[in-house]
C-alpha cells in the first residue's frame, strides 16, 4: 500500500460501500475496532457484535467486507486476522500509537473517558472545533484536543501551557503518552467507555489525510 492515502481510502472504502437493504448501522470505527479485536485472537461473530455493539446484519456485513479485502478469514474458531490485515492494523497503530482509558482529571471529568495519541498531525489541527463535533456527533458529551508544540502542551482558547494551567493533568499526559513535537492528545468523555472510545476515535481520524 502507498501511503498514506491508501490507508485512509481502504479503511473508508470498507465502512462506506454500499449494501443491500437498509442503509448500514456501522461506521469506520467498527471497521478499526474489528481488526483490533481479530488482531488479538480469533473471535467468534456473536462475540465480536456484543463487542462493538452491532446486530446480526451489520456484523455479517462488516465480516463480508473485511474478507472481501482479504483482511480476516472466518474458521470454526472464528474471525481471524490475515498478514494483509495485519499490516493495515500496524498501520493504524504507527498513527494512533497510543490509545487508553483515562482516569478522571481537570481535563478528563466524564464518568467514562478515552485519549487517542495521534502521531506528528498538530499542525493539521486549527481550533479544534472540527475534532470536538466529530466526537459529540458519534456519542461523547465533549471532547479536548491537546497539542505538543514548542515544548509545550497546548489547547486552543484555554492554554498555552498546559504545564503550569493545569499541573496534575499534564503530568498524566506526559506520564501515559510521551507526546513528540507535533502530536496531538484528544481526550473524549461520554456516558460508557464505548462511546468514550468512539468519541476520541472520531475525532483522531479528521486529522489522517493525505499529506
Amino acid at each position: 500500500m502507498s501511503m498514506p492515502l491508501a490507508f485512509k481510502q481502504l479503511i473508508e472504502s470498507i465502512a462506506g460501500g454500499k449494501a443491500p437493504g437498509p442503509s448500514t448501522s456501522f461506521t469506520i470505527f467498527h471497521i478499526i475496532y474489528a481488526l483490533e479485536l481479530t488482531a488479538e485472537k480469533p473471535i467468534g461473530r456473536n462475540k465480536l457484535a456484543s463487542k462493538m455493539n452491532v446486530g446480526e446484519g451489520a456484523i455479517r456485513t462488516i465480516i463480508r467486507r473485511l474478507k472481501d479485502e482479504g483482511l480476516i478469514v472466518s474458521s470454526k474458531e472464528g474471525c481471524s486476522i490475515t498478514n494483509k490485515g495485519l499490516r493495515v492494523w500496524e498501520e493504524f497503530q504507527t498513527r494512533f500509537p497510543k490509545r487508553i482509558e483515562f482516569n478522571r482529571n481537570v481535563l478528563a471529568n466524564s464518568e467514562y473517558n478515552f485519549v487517542y495519541l495521534v502521531r506528528n498531525r498538530g499542525d493539521k489541527v486549527e481550533s479544534g472545533i472540527e475534532q470536538r463535533d466529530a466526537a459529540i456527533i458519534t456519542g461523547a458529551k465533549k471532547a479536548t484536543v491537546v497539542v505538543s508544540k514548542q515544548g509545550n502542551l497546548i489547547i486552543d482558547s484555554v492554554s498555552e501551557n498546559l504545564e503550569e494551567d493545569y499541573p496534575a493533568a499534564a503530568k498524566l499526559i506526559l506520564k501515559h503518552f510521551e507526546p513528540l513535537e507535533n502530536d496531538v492528545i484528544i481526550i473524549a468523555g461520554a456516558d460508557t467507555l464505548l462511546k468514550a472510545k468512539k468519541g476520541a476515535f472520531a475525532a483522531s481520524w479528521t486529522l489522517i489525510e493525505a499529506d
